[in-house]
């Protein structure tokens, strides 16, 4: 996964009417997104496992839809809400998915560990 660092200052969050820039101004989350070096942001997105990144490219696939790009010339298009619930939905999976891996990886090692000492 690459992070784009000129992702949150690209044409597409720039060009906004006045009610969604206002809106843009009280997001608290993306203004930290904003506040942080593109370093810190491009190795969090390298961190990503692929395990999950492969079930976050699926998700975002079947809310897509995904047809051979060899027999189809596929365009889609939305408006920014919808793109945005979309990048809302794929982060909290990979959230999600980053919980339940540290989940997994702790459960495994108490079992090691319970299996050393009996």
């Amino acid at each position: 996964m690459v992070f784009d660092p000129n992702f949150f200052n690209s044409d597409a969050t720039n060009n906004q009417s006045s009610d969604a820039s206002d809106d843009q101004s009280d997001n608290s989350l993306l203004q930290y997104l904003q506040q942080q070096n593109p370093d810190v942001l491009a190795e969090i997105a390298r961190s990503i496992s692929p395990d999950a990144k492969q079930i976050v490219f699926q998700n975002v696939q079947g809310l897509v839809g995904m047809l051979p790009s060899e027999q189809f010339q596929v365009q889609v298009t939305t408006d920014q809400d919808n793109l945005s619930n979309m990048l809302a939905s794929a982060m909290m999976t990979g959230y999600f998915l980053r919980q339940m891996e540290q989940r997994m990886e702790l459960e495994t090692r108490m079992d090691n560990t319970n299996d050393v000492n009996s």
